[in-house]
């Protein structure tokens, strides 16, 4: 099975820039898509990239977090946490749906569409490893670090 190549994009970020995804090449790419900045869920899985960080560095890869919030907001979310990757917007969802993440999602008992919590490891030379889809949160950065690990 050949992997699938991983769309290239531009989205705002953290820190006043662009990141462009194609720009990126020659390095791994961990992309997690995340519902929302400062909610209890979001906040431990950015804790936990966070605090694996280094670990992934070591081995050639870059963390990004994606979500549909402001870069503001994102701003406030990253120096809450102490978060040495950049956050991107995707207020348009145009993103999001590239890597197909949006899905209605019951809330409170009425339909809404939100972000599915997800994250893609994608190669260095631009290709989509590996899918996590649905993820919970406990262990997940640690499992995705062990598969980074395993392509080294």
């Amino acid at each position: 099975m050949h992997p699938q190549a991983a769309p290239d994009f531009v989205l705002p970020a953290t820190g006043g820039g662009n990141i462009r995804l194609g720009d990126y090449k020659g390095r791994g790419v961990v992309l997690y898509f995340y519902p929302k900045d400062s909610t209890p869920g979001c906040t431990t899985e950015g804790q936990d990239f966070r605090d694996l960080h280094a670990q992934f560095q070591a081995l050639g890869w870059e963390i990004f977090g994606v979500s549909r919030d402001s870069v503001k907001s994102h701003e406030n979310f990253k120096a809450r946490l102490n978060l040495p990757f950049d956050l991107l917007a995707d207020g348009d969802e145009k993103v999001c749906e590239l890597f197909g993440v949006m899905k209605l999602k019951n809330m409170y008992g009425k339909q809404v569409r939100g972000i599915e919590r997800s994250t893609f490891a994608i190669t260095p030379d631009g290709r989509i490893a590996r899918a996590w889809r649905g993820v919970k949160v406990p262990d997940h950065a640690r499992e995705v670090l062990e598969f980074v690990r395993s392509l080294a």
